[in-house]
């Protein structure tokens, strides 16, 4: 199945996007007739027909629309730092999106290596990793967002914030706090860790602390972890 994204997609016809429209005539080689599927990255998966193959301005016309296509039955934000090494947050993006998120908020904390993130770089992975991995719901992607702005926000559901200090309160494993159907927000800081003033502060505003197992995982490791983890507790 060819997936093509059209977040601003027009029914019953549609011109895709240059870019996407030389992708489909010249790399593909789809002409009038041949079926692909597009997704408006809210849950609608359109199979539709090629009817005019310019490469420029490829027009198609919807055949079917599926809505809420393989909706999942729970919800994941990840709130993570950003590496140094930008490739590496980046990689997270790809494999939370391949294996499910729904948002997916850059932190910026007291240990922070890299305080910018470059928006729309970053959105073209994660639109990529939704063509790649046939979704049909993009995931949210915010601005850089202080830490005490985030913990401090209302959010229905189970807080969890991940770090690596033994000394303060139990910390648990992930099914002991979520269980399926949950609706989660899951923190994750920078290679330094979350600072303790952090912690304490999560801990006030009701977060619950996350181990991750015995390991020391990096940034990215970690949070690619957790997203699984919630994935499988709702298999």
């Amino acid at each position: 199945m060819q997936l093509f994204y059209a977040p601003d997609m027009t029914l019953p016809r549609y011109v895709l996007g240059e870019e996407e429209s030389r992708h489909c005539v010249r790399v593909l080689r789809l002409g009038a007739g041949d079926p692909l599927h597009l997704t408006d990255g809210r849950g609608n998966l359109y199979r539709a027909r090629v009817v005019d193959a310019d490469p420029r301005r490829c027009t198609v016309e919807v055949v079917e629309t599926f809505p809420e296509f393989e909706k999942r039955g729970w919800g994941l934000t990840m709130a993570v730092a950003p590496t140094k090494n930008v490739e590496r947050f980046e990689w997270f993006l790809e494999k939370a999106t391949e294996v499910g998120v729904d948002r997916i908020v850059p932190l910026l904390c007291a240990r922070s290596e890299r305080k910018v993130v470059k928006h729309e770089r970053e959105e073209k992975v994660i639109t990529s990793a939704v063509k790649q991995s046939l979704k049909a719901y993009h995931p949210v992607l915010e601005g850089m967002t202080p830490f005490r702005k985030l913990v401090a926000r209302p959010f229905d559901g189970v807080k969890l914030i991940a770090h690596c200090d033994k000394n303060g309160p139990e910390r648990k494993l992930l099914g002991e706090y979520v269980r399926p159907g949950d609706n989660v927000l899951i923190l994750i800081g920078p290679e330094g860790d979350f600072s303790p003033e952090e912690v304490a502060f999560a801990r006030e505003n009701g977060f619950r602390e996350l181990s991750l197992g015995q390991s020391r995982l990096r940034t990215e490791t970690a949070a690619v972890a957790a997203v699984v983890s919630v994935a499988f507790i709702n298999q």
